[in-house]
């Protein structure tokens, strides 16, 4: 029987380098970039980006709950200590709930284009975080910075797509850079904690308390889809796919990678995010790819090389 659990020991015969580990990021993102194809099928069909977000979570804990409770004989409820159940909750927070809220939210109130530009550039707020809080123990490079850099004005490109002027919304921008802040702030509270704790343990954490903190959001927006449309075939199996595929193995996989590559240079693989969201659309919404593209593919290639250099 297969269980979640067997997936780090698997991952180690899987990724026997440095370049594997990098593989299993571009995979996460790739995986991460098709989903706004399965999510706007799914918000056709009448579902919220609310209910979409609870529904991914709740079969995504439900499913490492039950490969914990059956495969895992030392199963662990809570962490080690209330601080550090506290930071978990903060996780749960700032890679769950308020970040997929505020990320939704802002295409409400701004365009597409702002909240991709401003959400991709949580690397480089996650770099600053690092240098500010662990300045003592996480150093980080000029050759990193300036990758870092290279690779952002890449993925703006590729964002723009030659079209260099921006519809401000200061309260859609606003929401996207809220959201920005939440995964910079995942990433800096992922680093401690992947010290200590098992991978699979912080990521089922992480999506009981996104469900946990979602709470209130359904007393100002009630309501549910009913069983008869969750039952559609086509939305039972985007549902499945942006649960199991999207959220488990990828929050999995993602956490994993961080501790191997570091908060830094496994973050910079956000700037390939657009990326993959444009050749997507050109495979199956037929849209079409300019030299603004390819440009821009290349500066966040380089970018990532030099970010990953010391």
């Amino acid at each position: 029987m297969y269980h979640p659990l067997n997936i780090r020991h698997q991952l180690r015969h899987v990724v026997p380098s440095k370049i594997g580990y990098h593989f299993l990021a571009f995979l996460t993102i790739v995986i991460w970039g098709s989903t706004f194809v399965f999510t706007k099928m799914l918000l056709q069909n009448g579902l919220s980006p609310a209910q979409i977000f609870t529904l991914r979570f709740i079969v995504a804990y439900v499913l490492m709950l039950i490969g914990s409770l059956v495969a895992d004989r030392r199963f662990k409820l809570l962490a080690d200590s209330w601080l550090d159940e506290f930071v978990m909750l903060l996780l749960g927070i700032t890679g769950g709930s308020m970040y997929f809220l505020t990320e939704n939210a802002s295409m409400l109130y701004t365009t597409a284009t702002n909240t991709s530009l401003i959400v991709c550039t949580c690397p480089l707020f996650a770099m600053l975080l690092i240098a500010i809080v662990y300045r003592q123990t996480e150093q980080i490079t000029r050759l990193q910075a300036l990758g870092s850099l290279i690779a952002c004005l890449g993925m703006a490109v590729v964002v723009l797509n030659g079209h260099f002027v921006l519809h401000l919304s200061p309260k859609g921008d606003l929401l996207a850079l809220a959201a920005c802040l939440c995964w910079a702030f995942y990433s800096l509270l992922m680093k401690p904690v992947l010290q200590r704790y098992d991978t699979l343990f912080i990521t089922r954490k992480v999506f009981f308390y996104g469900l946990v903190t979602i709470i209130p959001y359904y007393i100002f927006e009630p309501g549910f889809p009913s069983l008869e449309v969750l039952l559609r075939p086509h939305v039972l199996w985007n549902l499945l796919f942006l649960s199991v595929v999207a959220s488990m193995l990828c929050f999995i996989m993602w956490n994993w990678v961080i501790g191997k590559l570091g908060v830094v240079v496994a973050t910079n693989w956000v700037y390939f995010n657009p990326i993959t969201t444009i050749l997507f659309a050109w495979w199956l919404l037929h849209e079409q790819i300019t030299s603004w593209f390819l440009l821009g593919s290349c500066l966040i290639l380089l970018g990532m090389l030099l970010s990953d250099r010391k």
